[in-house]
Formats: structure tokens, C-alpha cells, sequence
């Protein structure tokens, strides 16, 4: 199993900042991908981004220049830096890992338990 340890989510004002990190563990062989998701009230979950552990990101448009994602390999973590928060980010977000287990070439994919993030005047 894969355990996912999410930290970073809270309240903050339009404009303000939060960062997201999600840290990895278990008995996973390889990672494919790691990232974040979010469901706000009433509408579906969406990828907000994701990046793999060569760096490669991808983004949702709506955050696209305004949250940067990261990877630190070596650490096993994800960081989502949420920049210029607006109301309409408000929304539960989910860490993400696609991973390879030992033994199989066969994907699989982890989530987290979710954080609030609360962006409100």
C-alpha cells in the first residue's frame, strides 16, 4: 500500500498564498506521477496539476501561472505553491500518486484524504 500525508491546506484572503505538500510513502516500485486534484461544491473533481518525477508538469488553465508544482525525488513529495488565491479556488484538494508496484507493469493510483482550502474576504 501507498500512504499519502498532506499538509498546507487553511483559510486565506484573494491575493494571499497557501502551500500544499504531499509526501509519499509504502512499498511502491516506481512513481509516474504526482499531483493535485479538487472538488469544490457542487462540481466534479478536477486536475489541478501534476508532475512527473522528471519534472515535467502538467496544469489545469485556470492555475496555470499562478500555482507552481514541484517535486523533490529523494523526499517523495509533491509541493503545489497557490499563489494569488481567489474564491473561486475554494475547494477540497486531494494529493494524487500514480505508481508502479514490484512485480507488475500494471498502474496504480493512490489519494490522499483531502484538505480544505478556504478562500474567502
Amino acid at each position: 500500500q501507498v500512504q499519502l500525508q498532506e499538509s498546507g491546506g487553511g483559510s486565506a484572503r484573494p491575493g494571499e498564498s497557501l502551500r500544499l505538500s504531499c509526501a509519499a510513502s509504502g512499498s511502491f516500485w516506481s512513481i509516474n506521477n504526482m499531483g493535485w486534484y479538487r472538488r469544490a461544491p457542487g462540481k466534479q473533481r478536477e486536475l489541478v496539476a501534476s508532475i512527473t518525477p522528471g519534472g515535467v508538469p502538467t496544469y489545469a488553465p485556470s492555475v496555470k501561472g499562478r500555482f507552481p508544482i514541484s517535486i523533490d525525488n529523494a523526499k517523495k513529495t509533491v509541493y503545489l505553491e497557490m499563489n494569488k488565491l481567489q474564491p473561486e479556488d475554494t475547494a477540497v484538494y486531494y494529493c494524487n500518486i500514480g505508481v508502479m508496484l514490484r512485480g507488475t507493469t500494471m498502474p496504480r493510483s493512490y489519494w490522499g484524504q483531502g484538505t480544505q482550502v478556504t478562500v474567502s474576504s
